[in-house]
C-alpha cells in the first residue's frame, strides 16, 4: 500500500510540475483559476461571514471536477483539458440543434428541411400555408422539379381521393391515397398511437400498425388499421416464435383491421433484425406482441414461415383466407434485383397474386438502425418504385396489383411525383410525426423524445395531448389532399390515378429539362414476356431469376467465389 501511495504521490507531483510549466498553462488555466478562486472564496467566508458560503461551493465544485478530470483515465481529452473539455462536450451535444435552428438553410433536407417541417406544422394547425415574394427554390439548379399546368384547369368537387385495393377479394378496401406508414407501439408512445389512430378515423384514412402488432391504444378510437406482420410474427406467434394461424385469425378478423401487410424488409434497415432487451419488455408490450415479459424480444432478419418466392405468395394467400377475404400483400425495400424478379416470376407462373405491394424506400427513417444501414443499404424509393412498377407492367400484372410507396413524403407535390412514377397511393411516417409535434430532435432511439412522440417514458408521453394532436393529424391529411386536388386541377386532371411521368419535369442542368417519362425507362405491357425489355437490369437478371428460390444467379455466385472473375 505504501508503494502505491508513493507512486500516486509521485504521479501527482509530476502532473503538478507539468501544469505549472509554461507550455501547459493555457490548457490548465481554468482549472488553476478554480483552485485559486476556491481558496479566495474560503477566505471571504472567514473574513466576511457565512453569507458568502455559496462562493466556495461553486468554485469548489469546478475545482473538484477538474481534479477528477486529471485523475481519471478513460478520457485523454479531459486529462489534458480539465474542465475545458466539458465545454466541448456540451457544445457537441447541442450541435444538431444549433445547426438546425441557426445554420441550415430553409431548404436543406437533413433529413427534412425547415421549409418542409413548417409546411406540415401549418397544415396540421390549420394555419395559413401560403408564401409571399416568390419561391426559395433555385429554379435553374439541377434537380428542381415542377408539374406542368393546363390552360384549361379542371374542377374537382371533392379531394377525398380513394383507390380500391383487393377488388377480387371478399372484403375490398377503398383506401385514401395518403395514409400513415408503419410505426409500432414501442417505437412510438401510447399517446402518439392514440392520436394517430383518432386522426385517421376522423379523416377516413388508414393507420399501419408496424410490426409491433395491434396494441390496446390502436383499438381505442377505432380508426382503420393495416396490420403489419413482421418476421417476429408479433400478435400471431406460437411460444417458439413460429407463426400461429389461430392467433392470426383472431386478430385479422377484427372489423377494424382492413388489410394485412407482410413485411419482408423496411427502408430504414433492410436485411437487419432487431432485439428489444428484456428490461424494456413491459407487461403491455408483452401482451401486445404475444411474448414473455422480461425476456428478450427478438425480431429475426428473415421469415421462418416460408423460404421460397412461391412459398411467400402461398403464405400471403393463406393470410387472405384466414382473415376472411381481406386484401393481403407485402412490403419490401428492394435489394438484390433477382430476388424481386423471383417473386414476380412466381406470380406469373402460379397465378397466386398479392392484392398490393408497398415499396419502402431506402430513405425511410422511423426505425432506428446502425449508421451504415441508414446511409448505405436499400434502394431509394424512386428507383425501387420504378423497378416494381416496370416489372409488373412487363409481365402483364400491373392492373391486378396495387402499389403503395413510402419514403420521405411530406407535401402534395411529393405525392403527385410518386404517383406519376407508378404508385397508386403513398404512405408517410415522419410527416405524421411532425403533425404530432415532432421537432426532428433525432433522439427517437434514446427514449428521451422531447415531444413525447417516440418515447416510453410516461413523464414525457403523458404530456402529449391526444385530442389536440388527433385534430392536427386529421388536418395535416385533409389540407395535404386539398393541396393535391389544387395541383391536379391546375394540371387539368380529375383524380391522382391520371398522373403520369409526362406531368412532372426535372431540370438536369442549367439548360436541360426532362420529363420523368424521358428520364426513366418505362416498359411496354408484356415486354418481359416477349423479350423486348432492353433495360440492363432486366437483361442481366430476369432470365436467371427462379420462382422456386431466392438464390443468386450462377454468374453472380461465380463472381462471389473469385476476385478474378
Amino acid at each position: 500500500m505504501l508503494e502505491i501511495s508513493d507512486a500516486r504521490i509521485r504521479a501527482i507531483a509530476a502532473r503538478a510540475a507539468c501544469i505549472l510549466s509554461g507550455s501547459s498553462m493555457s490548457r490548465y488555466a481554468v482549472y488553476l483559476a478554480s483552485l485559486l478562486l476556491t481558496l479566495l472564496s474560503l477566505a471571504a467566508v472567514v473574513f466576511f461571514g457565512a453569507g458568502w458560503i455559496w462562493l466556495p461551493a461553486v468554485f469548489g465544485a469546478f475545482a473538484a471536477l477538474g481534479t477528477w478530470d486529471l485523475l481519471q483515465r478513460r478520457s485523454t481529452l479531459r486529462r489534458n483539458y480539465p474542465i475545458l473539455a466539458h465545454f466541448r462536450f456540451g457544445l457537441e451535444s447541442i450541435g444538431p440543434e444549433m445547426r438546425q435552428y441557426f445554420i441550415e438553410s430553409d431548404t436543406a433536407e437533413v433529413p427534412y428541411s425547415r421549409q418542409q417541417r413548417a409546411l406540415i406544422y401549418q397544415r396540421a394547425k390549420a394555419e395559413n400555408d401560403t408564401r409571399p415574394f416568390g419561391t426559395q427554390q433555385d429554379v435553374y439548379g439541377s434537380e428542381y422539379e415542377w408539374i406542368n399546368h393546363s390552360v384549361m384547369p379542371s374542377e374537382i368537387p371533392s379531394t377525398d381521393f380513394r383507390i380500391r385495393i383487393g377488388e377480387e377479394t371478399a372484403q375490398p378496401y377503398d383506401a385514401s391515397v395518403f395514409n400513415i406508414s408503419a410505426m409500432s407501439f414501442g417505437a412510438l408512445s401510447a399517446n402518439a398511437i392514440r392520436a394517430l389512430n383518432a386522426g385517421a378515423r376522423r379523416g377516413g384514412f388508414y393507420h399501419d400498425t408496424g410490426e409491433g402488432s395491434i396494441s390496446p391504444y390502436h383499438r381505442e378510437h377505432g380508426g382503420d388499421l393495416v396490420w403489419e406482420i413482421g418476421s417476429g410474427y408479433f400478435g400471431c406467434r406460437n411460444d417458439d416464435g413460429s407463426f400461429s394461424e389461430a392467433r392470426f385469425a383472431e386478430n385479422a378478423c377484427d372489423p377494424q383491421v382492413k388489410m394485412i401487410e407482410l413485411k419482408l424488409s423496411q427502408g430504414a434497415k433492410p436485411g437487419h433484425g432487431g432485439v428489444l432487451p428484456a428490461a424494456k419488455v413491459s407487461p403491455e408490450i408483452a401482451t401486445t406482441r404475444g411474448v414473455k415479459q422480461g425476456v428478450d424480444c427478438v425480431s429475426p432478419p428473415r421469415h421462418s414461415a416460408f423460404s421460397t418466392p412461391i412459398g411467400l405468395l402461398q403464405f400471403v394467400a393463406r393470410m387472405r383466407e384466414l382473415s376472411g377475404g381481406k386484401p393481403a400483400g407485402f412490403k419490401l425495400a428492394i435489394g438484390h434485383p433477382w430476388e424481386w424478379f423471383a417473386i414476380a416470376k412466381a406470380m406469373q407462373e402460379t397465378g397466386v397474386l398479392p392484392d398490393f405491394i408497398v415499396v419502402d424506400g431506402g430513405e425511410g427513417g422511423t426505425g432506428a438502425a446502425p449508421a451504415e444501414f441508414i446511409d448505405h443499404v436499400g434502394l431509394p424509393m424512386h428507383e425501387a418504385l420504378m423497378l416494381v412498377h416496370n416489372t409488373l407492367v412487363g409481365i402483364g400484372l400491373r392492373d391486378r396489383i396495387r402499389i403503395g410507396a413510402a419514403g420521405r413524403i411530406a407535401s402534395a407535390f411529393d405525392i403527385a411525383r410518386t404517383l406519376s412514377m407508378g404508385a397508386d397511393w403513398c404512405n408517410a411516417a415522419r410527416g405524421f410525426m411532425f403533425a404530432l409535434g415532432c421537432i426532428q430532435a433525432q433522439s427517437c432511439h434514446t427514449s428521451r423524445c422531447p415531444t413525447g412522440v417516440a418515447t416510453q417514458d410516461p413523464s414525457r408521453w403523458r404530456k402529449l395531448d391526444v385530442p389536440d394532436k388527433a385534430t392536427r393529424v386529421h388536418q395535416f391529411h385533409r389540407h395535404t389532399l386539398k393541396a393535391l386536388g389544387e395541383l391536379l386541377a391546375a394540371a387539368g386532371l380529375s383524380h391522382p390515378s391520371e398522373l403520369g411521368p409526362e406531368h412532372i419535369l426535372r431540370r438536369v442542368s442549367p439548360t436541360e429539362v426532362r420529363s420523368l417519362g424521358a428520364l426513366y425507362r418505362f416498359l411496354a405491357p408484356g415486354a418481359l414476356l416477349d423479350g423486348s425489355a432492353d433495360h440492363s437490369v432486366f437483361r442481366d437478371y430476369w432470365d436467371a431469376a427462379r420462382s422456386d428460390a431466392f438464390a443468386a444467379p450462377e454468374r453472380v455466385r461465380a463472381m462471389r467465389a473469385s476476385k478474378s472473375y
